[in-house]
């Protein structure tokens, strides 16, 4: 059979409109040749979000945005999905717009509650939710950040009006003798920190002097310690307290009389002897001063002696007795 010019005429516009209505709706974001599934999300607001946006599945790419329409009923707008995906997706998942960057714009974001059987099919509507961007995210950090620096700068701008009104012409002058004073007061002390330098550079020699003393000391005092801490001190303390208990015992058998030093100590019969026997001594001395010849008798002629007087202090004696 042969094909006629018209035939070919046909097929060539035929096949023209084929591409024209290929090539406008794969610019308009839908590939005719593809298997797609529509998904429809009801949202609130969707600012930020344009067609042809990228339509995620944790962060993988399975489709993007068709269509953004207004219902003029109810306000909402109904986001067109165009999903190229034979992933399971749940009439319960939850699709999310977000930001994923600063530069880029938003996204919609599919995510998947695996555990619902329940598929979702072509043309399924869905409730859509909005997830903070970063922006956003910044933008809520920042806007307590800007209210407190606005304080800050109010109350700074106040500071410094009270700082003005201060700072009269008199006050000023007070600053600033009071700096030179300080700048006085720094080069006397520059001065007296020279001296000091002079000081201890001219006594260097007994300073040395005076520091290898006290590191002599320093080693004596360190083998004294050596000394004590090699003799043993706790013994030595031990035998003075069993010595001190000796006396103890020995002052308490004094104190009841036992032995020959207590007996001495609490016998009054002893005692009375030895004071008679004392005061009997005493007068035979006084005697022997008094009447030396009755003792010692030279006689060259016979003499004979003298009879025995008692001495003149005997009563004083025996009234001491």
């Amino acid at each position: 059979m042969k094909i006629t010019k018209e035939i070919k005429t046909a097929i060539l516009v035929v096949s023209s409109i084929l591409l024209f209505i290929w090539g406008y709706s794969y610019l308009k974001g839908r590939d005719l040749l593809s298997n797609y599934k529509s998904f429809y999300v009801e949202y609130s607001n969707v600012e930020g979000l344009s067609k042809s946006a990228a339509v995620t599945i944790n962060g993988l790419v399975v489709g993007k945005v068709s269509k953004i329409n207004l219902e003029n009923s109810t306000g909402k707008l109904i986001v067109e999905l165009q999903i190229k995906t034979d992933f399971p997706i749940a009439k319960s998942s939850i699709i999310n717009i977000y930001e994923p960057g600063l530069i880029g714009g938003k996204q919609i974001e599919i995510i998947p509650n695996l555990k619902d059987q329940n598929l979702a099919e072509n043309g399924q509507v869905f409730k859509g939710t909005n997830r903070a961007g970063l922006t956003e995210l910044v933008s809520e950090k920042l806007a307590p950040i800007q209210e407190k620096l606005d304080r800050v700068l109010l109350n700074a701008d106040k500071l410094l009006v009270g700082i003005n009104s201060i700072l009269d012409k008199k006050t000023q002058d007070n600053i600033k003798n009071s700096v030179a004073e300080l700048n006085s007061t720094l080069e006397q002390f520059h001065k007296a920190s020279e001296n000091v330098n002079s000081i201890l550079v001219e006594n260097k020699p007994k300073i040395n002097g005076i520091v290898s003393n006290f590191n002599q000391v320093s080693n004596n005092f360190s083998k004294i310690s050596d000394s004590l801490n090699k003799a043993d001190l706790g013994k030595t303390a031990k035998n003075l307290q069993l010595t001190l208990e000796k006396v103890d015992k020995i002052l308490a058998g004094l104190e009841s009389g036992k032995g020959s030093m207590g007996k001495l100590l609490k016998d009054e019969a002893l005692y009375n002897n030895l004071t008679k026997t004392s005061n009997e001594l005493e007068l035979l001395l006084q005697d022997v001063r008094l009447n030396p010849t009755r003792y010692i008798n030279v006689s060259v002629f016979g003499k004979k002696n003298k009879p025995y007087v008692a001495p003149a202090n005997d009563s004083t004696i025996k009234s001491k007795k």
